[in-house]
């Protein structure tokens, strides 16, 4: 299995539940938006700076088998699946969860 089919599960499940979440947050008036792509920003170039120091110093090493041969770096493009994921998956958690506790105040 390559790297992009394993980061297509997990891409997935984001866009679900980010599409859940922006339904739920049209009703209780949205998501900061900006501050979420800052968010985003920033930790895109963080992973590129520490991926490429990681694989680097030999830390971290890949099957070329299993990457498209896309690089930032020497980082493979593969890499920034995860920090997308993370920077959707949680405002949107938080919207679909976090914000039930202040309804209820």
């Amino acid at each position: 299995m390559s790297y992009w089919a394993l980061n297509a599960v997990f891409l997935g499940a984001v866009a679900v539940i980010g599409c859940l979440a922006l339904v739920a947050g049209r009703r209780r008036g949205g998501l900061p938006w900006a501050s979420v792509a800052l968010a985003g920003a920033l930790l895109l170039v963080t992973t590129a700076i520490f991926d490429n120091l990681m694989i680097g110093v030999g830390l971290v090493g890949y099957d070329p088998a299993k990457i498209s041969g896309a690089f930032i770096g020497i980082a493979p493009l593969e890499d920034f699946a995860y920090p997308v994921a993370a920077v959707l998956l949680l405002p949107s958690l938080w919207i679909l969860l976090g914000r039930r506790r202040d309804e209820r105040r």
